[in-house]
């Protein structure tokens, strides 16, 4: 018996293959669902699953990391809201699962981790990161797993993944909106649609 005509080996191929283009399919929806408590306890649940042994981690904030290593991404709501509070600015709360979700680690390269969109951001913004991992490896501390579903009771109910929210200083919700194509100029682009005076 050959090793092709077996079947055993060649099963699990073309399933690997299904779910490598099905990652693609996903990442041009540009969202994912998924079950938000699930997903951060890591208790398993119905989600949608990408390619994730084949995803590179993103390089952008990592929310498990303290605030003066996130490159400005605060990692706890209210203190992003005491801040746009205090300077009068609106916050940019994303929600991304860095270890799994093909369209959230888009978004961390292809934006937020981009020099130009840390610049557009400095004097604009109030930066929040909220992240899902699901890999061991990556899971953030147990108050950080507090504070990221304490944010996602309260924006991110739906379980959307990727999802920037638009805050705005007074704690009035924007808009939402999950991978928005085009890099930093298309991100910035929309940010002005929502809030005219960035």
């Amino acid at each position: 018996m050959s090793f092709a005509s077996s079947g055993r080996f060649v099963r699990p191929l073309v399933l690997g293959l299904f779910l490598g283009s099905a990652g693609s399919s996903l990442a041009q929806q540009g969202a994912v669902k998924t079950n938000l408590p699930r997903a951060a306890s890591g208790t398993g649940g119905s989600r949608a699953v990408t390619t994730s042994a084949q995803i590179s981690s993103p390089t952008a904030p990592v929310a498990s990391a303290p605030a003066d290593e996130l490159g400005g991404w605060l990692s706890d709501l209210s203190v992003a809201q005491a801040q746009a509070k205090a300077t009068n600015r609106p916050i940019l709360a994303v929600f991304s699962g860095s270890d799994w979700c093909k369209p959230c680690i888009m978004y961390e390269q292809e934006v937020f981790a981009r020099p130009e969109f840390a610049a557009y951001a400095k004097d604009r913004l109030v930066l929040a990161h909220f992240d899902f991992p699901r890999q061991k490896r990556n899971q953030p501390t147990a108050a950080q797993v507090k504070r990221n579903e304490t944010a996602a009771a309260l924006l991110n109910r739906e379980g959307d993944f990727p999802l920037a929210v638009v805050i705005a200083p007074d704690g009035r919700v924007l808009a939402k909106t999950g991978y928005i194509s085009g890099g930093p100029a298309a991100f910035e682009a929309y940010l002005k649609k929502v809030v005219p005076t960035l």
